[in-house]
């Protein structure tokens, strides 16, 4: 978000910019027009400068399907899968890729902004690094080290980020910016002055905690069960609307429901709990990287039972994409589920059968729509392996005249990520499919998510430049990079403590 902020800020001041990860792992991903995956992060912060999503900004994406296994996509592409291990490795043969898409950013904007992965002290992984001090000495960039003064002790991780670095690293750090502070500054401006005393460089701001942003949340952090998405309004009717979505282990596209959120009177908060499923007006099975061991985790934990008792208590059921893939009867799957023999049985709330292909579609969609006889403009886009082989329901809505997706009486899926995000095809799809079952709740007429998601970039931008001096920001951008002294760390000493 700090990215995403300056961004904003500096594209507001007529200033040529561009957002720049060279590696991400993330299963919220993008998808560009020419049909790539990018980290949904950076197509936020690409939305941030005024620019459409492009693979450039996000090189190489891992799109982990277990604890140590990731799909690697390479310039929007499916590059195989690959151990942790092994990606250690091959990230040396990833450099190349890396400092080609920076390059040719270069060429093209005055300043290129690059976010780093994980910490700038990750010494173990230094050698074949390509996301941070990698990065920063293949492309000689000056780097800023942000700290989350929230989750506490700042100060010393700053000054222990950069004794862990060598001399040579050490020298790129230009300076520090504290994020999410809470309180008075007046007592934290001591500590800064230590910072610089201690490490010869100063903290070039301090961010505000800034309680209204929740757009496009990263992975694990705040999609933790239990936790509300988004901050709810008070409901237009007599009734709130409760939306229950399953916090499945390898969730992807999380933010589908983040437009539901956004709505007057909805409430929609992450459940892994069979108990939390079936008191819910509506129920959203969210994507999944990795399908049918979700769906057995989904089993195990009774939740199966759950939404079925939600279905028979009138609740609406919708499943995206893996969601949808699970309400189906059958999942073939010999891509994702390594290993897996034959097809598994799904929840057999659809009458839909799923086979996994090689090739993975991946597309964007911006077309005409209907959706229970209304007309309304359908934008989204698609990333799956599982392919309909089979259906015998009708189709949950139509695009172009052609009808996708499935439902039987209250269960939809779909394949597309994003519908919620279309204001008239959400409206109508809450007026027909949920208003019926939740008498009382009532849908505004004018929620519009897309300006809402750039209002919230245009707190994070106007955070930024109060606090930051944007104009030592620019410098350090044409700067050399090298900044400041060498902590002198005896790194051998042995701790008598």
């Amino acid at each position: 978000m700090v990215v995403a902020g300056l961004c904003r800020a500096l594209a507001r001041r007529g200033i040529s910019v561009a957002p720049f990860k060279a590696q991400n792992m993330s299963n919220n991903s993008a998808v560009t027009a020419d049909g790539g995956e990018i980290g949904r992060a950076q197509a936020l912060q690409a939305e941030a400068c005024g620019l459409a999503p492009n693979t450039l900004f996000n090189p190489v994406l891992l799109k982990p399907g277990s604890d140590r296994r990731s799909q690697v996509v390479v310039r929007g592409k499916v590059s195989g899968s690959i151990s942790a291990a092994d990606y250690h490795e091959r990230r040396a043969h990833l450099r190349t890729v890396v400092t080609d898409a920076l390059d040719e950013l270069r060429a093209t904007f005055d300043i290129v902004l690059c976010e780093g992965a994980g910490s700038a002290a990750e010494v173990n992984l230094r050698d074949s690094d390509i996301a941070n001090m990698g990065l920063a000495e293949s492309a000689n960039l000056p780097v800023l080290i942000v700290g989350d003064i929230d989750r506490g002790g700042v100060l010393a991780h700053f000054l222990g980020t950069l004794a862990a670095l060598e001399a040579e690293d050490q020298s790129r750090v230009a300076g520090f910016i504290v994020n999410k502070f809470r309180g008075e500054l007046s007592l934290l401006k001591p500590g800064l002055d230590w910072v610089e005393k201690s490490t010869g460089r100063g903290v070039l701001g301090v961010i505000p905690f800034l309680t209204d942003l929740w757009i496009d949340t990263e992975d694990g952090l705040g999609i933790t069960p239990g936790a509300t998405v988004g901050r709810p309004r008070a409901p237009e009717g007599k009734r709130w609307l409760d939306v229950a979505a399953i916090r499945l282990p390898r969730l992807s596209n999380s933010t589908d429901v983040e437009a539901l959120a956004m709505e007057p009177g909805v409430r929609v908060r992450w459940v892994d709990s069979p108990s939390e499923v079936a008191t819910a007006d509506l129920v959203v099975l969210p994507g999944s990287k990795s399908t049918v061991s979700d769906l057995e985790w989904l089993r195990a934990r009774g939740i199966d039972a759950g939404i079925e008792e939600a279905r028979r208590a009138g609740a609406v059921i919708v499943g995206i994409c893996g969601g949808f893939q699970m309400l189906s009867r059958h999942i073939d799957d010999v891509v994702e589920a390594r290993g897996a023999q034959g097809p598994v049985p799904g929840l057999d709330l659809l009458p839909v059968d799923i086979k996994f292909a090689p090739e993975k579609t991946v597309r964007t969609i911006d077309a005409a729509g209907t959706i229970f006889g209304s007309e309304v403009r359908v934008r989204g886009y698609e990333i799956h392996h599982g392919q309909v082989q089979r259906n015998d329901a009708a189709a949950f809505h139509a695009i172009d005249g052609r009808g996708e997706g499935a439902c039987v009486g209250r269960v939809f899926g779909s394949h597309i990520h994003g519908l919620f995000a279309n204001d008239e095809w959400r409206r109508e799809f809450l007026r027909e499919a949920v208003m019926p079952q939740v008498p009382g709740f009532c849908v505004a007429a004018d929620t519009q998510v897309e300006a809402e998601r750039m209002r919230q970039v245009d707190v994070m931008a106007d955070a930024v430049e109060a606090a930051l001096d944007l104009d030592r920001i620019v410098q350090m951008a044409s700067a050399a990079a090298r900044f400041g002294p060498t902590l002198r760390i005896d790194r051998d000493a042995q701790s008598t403590g």
